[in-house]
């Protein structure tokens, strides 16, 4: 159940931009999807969605002994300090903890992002002392870059890196320093200060842009949700607990089953077909939309993954990748994709996986359904 701060405005009373709120959403159930990329103009919303996501996040059970929020149920992803603990016989306590929202500086440099290690302490000493940085504190939560786009860009891709893999390794002088680093990264930026290179944009798993709201009554209705907000946040606040309290069980009910979402080999075809269909480069898009409609299908409370999912993920994960040409838009079109999607299922045919009426009631055998390790 959240817990609302009185300078955080809640995620369910931002008004309209679905497909921003979906892409946090998705990327809070399974964190390896890859993070989202926000572009848009000033004031519609990026950086207030997605420090408010951070209040929805449950709470997390952390080592205690540990400063990187090591997760005491998974021992192959520890920090080199803990399992130096545990080699010693050491005990280890555990406690629970608030997602961290960890905010990055444009004007951040390596050491700052990665961390540091005492080469002369470790020379003199025989000791490894490391000065954590930006991705150790960000571990388990969530790391927000505001103006990414204004980021050195090999900083940027220490941080793609790092939510790719999962873990910091810092090396200096022959010696080693490793720790856990799952985040969900959230970059926001303004296109008309200048573009990422397509290499860093094809890194960020989901991308969206966001536009101000054109229609007059949701535009009426932004102006009345924020000055109650800015006359009586406290108010405001428990007038949207509820929703925010709703939210924040589904995301953690699907936290619980995402990594059970199923899918069969027409799922896959069909993600090929339509990354392919639209020349998108590599193979990382299909991973994505994999994951994201797995994500998609446990938000939902479903073990196994649609038709409808795909879409969405297809929604966001494609655009950013696009090359220049007709389809460049990045406000896709869901019904273009559908009939797509529907095409090629149509290709694809009857397959011996498919389940015969009555028997899945969703098209689909158990026992033909595949799952990602």
């Amino acid at each position: 159940m959240p817990k609302q701060s009185a300078q955080i405005y809640p995620f369910t009373a931002i008004v309209g931009q679905e497909r921003m709120k979906r892409a946090l959403i998705l990327n809070a159930i399974h964190m390896p999807i890859g993070g989202v990329l926000i572009r848009g103009e000033r004031g519609t919303g990026k950086s207030t969605a997605a420090r408010a996501l951070a209040v929805l996040l449950p709470d997390i059970e952390v080592i205690a002994e540990s400063p990187y929020a090591d997760d005491p149920a998974h021992p192959s992803t520890w920090s080199d300090p803990i399992r130096e603990r545990v080699a010693r016989g050491e005990e280890l306590t555990t406690r629970r903890q608030r997602v961290r929202f960890i905010d990055l500086p444009v004007s951040a440099t390596e050491d700052r992002v990665v961390g540091t290690l005492d080469i002369e302490k470790a020379i003199q000493q025989g000791e490894r002392h490391f000065d954590p940085g930006v991705l150790a504190n960000a571990n388990r939560g969530i790391l927000y870059v505001d103006e990414v786009n204004l980021l050195d860009d090999h900083v940027v891709d220490l941080l793609l890196d790092s939510a790719a893999m999962g873990i910091n390794v810092v090396e200096r002088e022959g010696i080693s320093f490793s720790h856990p680093a799952r985040f969900i990264l959230v970059g926001t930026m303004n296109p008309e200060e200048g573009d990422l290179r397509p290499q860093l944009l094809d890194r960020f798993a989901l991308s969206v842009e966001v536009r101000g709201i054109s229609n007059a009554d949701d535009r009426m209705n932004i102006l009345e949700r924020h000055i109650h907000y800015e006359r009586d946040p406290e108010n405001f606040q428990r007038e949207w607990q509820s929703a925010e309290d709703e939210l924040s069980d589904r995301i953690a009910a699907a936290r619980e089953i995402v990594e059970e979402v199923s899918y069969t080999r027409r799922d896959l075809y069909a993600i090929a077909s339509l990354t392919s269909s639209m020349r998108i480069d590599g193979h990382r898009a299909d991973l994505v939309i994999l994951k994201a409609a797995r994500a998609q299908a446990a938000f939902e409370g479903r073990k196994h993954i649609t038709s409808t999912d795909i879409l969405l993920a297809t929604e966001l994960a494609v655009p950013h990748r696009l090359k220049r040409g007709p389809f460049t838009d990045a406000q896709m079109s869901m019904g273009a994709l559908q009939g797509q999607l529907e095409q090629i299922e149509a290709d694809y045919g009857e397959g011996d996986e498919e389940a015969q009426p009555g028997e899945s009631g969703e098209g689909e055998m158990d026992d033909k359904k595949k799952v990602l390790p």
